[in-house]
């Protein structure tokens, strides 16, 4: 090959180097951002999922405490443009922080290479972690919108009157409370509501209330949140028309358990109620 036909090859080749570079550029990305939470300046997305409902345990504390979030999902990974100015660990927190703060949130968690925050959304929340394990310059962020999710009836009125009459029991796992705590949550209104029409329609059966926990914290407090629980959801149906002589409320804690409390699927199956019929 002589001097200045190599010189054309180069040529050439550096053209193509150029053009593949441009196509690549121009490739869409994985997935569209977070609808609120846009991506640092600089930063550019190497990995997007979007799920309408999933959930994901945040860090809330230096001795591996979490708090489990569930509902609509968001994670990417943002890696830093070529010749993009580099930012640091905090600078990508603190900016991130301010946000949540000036919509009515907090910073609830920080170490060197991770941060949970939690502003309110709704009826629900907004979790996010921020996770940079080797530098700034990439950056794993997940979200989970629980005011995203919508609560799905697990039976009709007529179908839980069904159930009630073959099996003498309805159990339900759409009644939502807050980790240790009695409210219900809002979302939780379509499966009370149809508990109620069950009841109006059936005027003759009268139902006792159990309240039922997982195995996590202690037997004594497990029952009395469960009381607590069945309590509160004998209140909500009293609320929608229900004749409270036709009701009454027990908790039995964790004493019957229904799956395996090692998993958090399990945990999650254990924490229900159930409308015995009396």
């Amino acid at each position: 090959m002589t001097r200045h036909n190599r010189v054309c090859f180069l040529v050439l080749m550096f053209a193509l180097a150029l053009s593949g570079r441009h196509a690549s550029a121009q490739d869409p990305e994985p997935a569209k951002d977070h609808p609120s939470v846009p991506r640092f300046p600089g930063m550019e997305m190497e990995t997007g999922e979007e799920a309408d409902f999933d959930g994901f345990d945040f860090d809330i504390s230096a001795d591996g405490k979490t708090h489990r979030a569930e509902g609509k999902s968001w994670e990417f990974l943002y890696v830093l443009k070529e010749g993009a100015r580099h930012p640091s660990r905090l600078e990508v927190i603190r900016n991130y922080a301010s946000q949540f703060t000036a919509r009515g949130g907090k910073l609830v968690f920080q170490d060197d290479y991770d941060a949970t925050m939690m502003m309110p959304l709704g009826t629900g929340e907004r979790w996010m972690r921020l996770s940079m394990p080797d530098s700034a310059d990439r950056i794993k962020m997940r979200i989970i919108d629980t005011a995203a999710m919508a609560q799905k009836l697990e039976f009709s009125a007529d179908e839980m009157a069904a159930q009630a009459v073959s099996t003498g029991k309805i159990v339900l796992r759409g009644i939502l409370f807050d980790t240790a705590k009695t409210a219900i949550k809002p979302e939780s209104a379509a499966v009370l509501d149809e508990v109620a029409t069950m009841m109006k329609k059936s005027g003759d059966m009268k139902f006792r209330i159990d309240g039922h926990t997982d195995n996590v914290g202690a037997k004594a407090s497990n029952l009395t949140l469960s009381r607590g629980r069945a309590a509160a959801v004998k209140t909500a149906l009293v609320g929608r028309g229900v004749d409270a002589a036709r009701l009454t409320s027990d908790g039995l804690g964790d004493t019957q358990p229904v799956a395996d409390n090692a998993t958090e699927a399990g945990r999650q199956q254990n924490r229900r109620v159930e409308l015995v019929r009396q």
